[in-house]
């Protein structure tokens, strides 16, 4: 196994990032703007990560659109801006890149909204691709997803970093390795019950090091 033929794509949201305030912000206005009853912040955290229009259909009467407009409408404009990278990320992605690992980014985020918040974090150039929403992407495990590792990567092999079940559910099309962690809303528990692939699990992004994607990729082919 050679480092250039490993692929890690990774989550946004409570991976690399913490954008929690800019997103219970934009969620906040939506429900304002149509006079809708705000949800709990705990409630509203643990969509974080889902698609927009999954969360409003399960939540409102309204129809979803109309709500994910407004809430991209202020987080294209402030919520964005209101985030953080979680503690090591930098550092973590100079190592990965400078080792010679591919590096990509799925996120249930419209994908030119984080192409643009990778810039703005100034992270963007150490990705290889990012797939987020689309007119054709409206989820993670969309066939259009599966086919572009396919055909873009066919020889790599993949691993899967989230915090999310969305992200196992990415690894397991894909039928490769998840590696979980743990600064989501997501318990160790959840993310390993039931799955069909392998599954790592860390407190977080920072103690992830170079050896422990070598030592899952040999592993795994084994």
């Amino acid at each position: 196994m050679k480092d250039h033929h490993i692929l890690i794509s990774f989550d946004l949201d409570f991976t690399l990032i913490d954008n929690t305030e800019g997103i219970l912000n934009s969620f906040r206005y939506a429900f304002k703007k149509y006079h809708l009853p705000n949800l709990d912040d705990d409630t509203l955290k643990k969509t974080i990560g889902r698609p927009l229009e999954q969360v409003f259909k399960e939540n409102t009467n309204l129809e979803p659109k109309i709500l994910v407009k407004a809430f991209r409408d202020y987080y294209k404009n402030k919520g964005m801006f209101q985030v953080d990278l979680l503690d090591g990320v930098i550092q973590k992605l100079k190592v990965f890149r400078n080792t010679g690992i591919l590096l990509g980014i799925v996120t249930s985020k419209k994908q030119e909204i984080a192409i643009d918040l990778l810039k703005y974090l100034k992270i963007f150039q150490y990705f290889d691709f990012v797939i987020g929403e689309t007119a054709l992407i409206k989820k993670k495990t969309d066939k259009e997803v599966k086919q572009f590792f396919l055909s873009k990567y066919p020889h790599s092999s993949y691993i899967i970093v989230g915090d999310h079940l969305t992200d196992r559910a990415l690894a397991e099309m894909l039928e490769c390795p998840f590696i979980g962690v743990l600064t989501g809303n997501t318990t160790e528990d959840e993310l390993k019950n039931n799955a069909t692939v392998p599954i790592f699990i860390f407190n977080h992004i920072s103690e992830l090091t170079k050896e422990d994607i070598l030592f899952i990729t040999d592993n795994i082919e084994k």
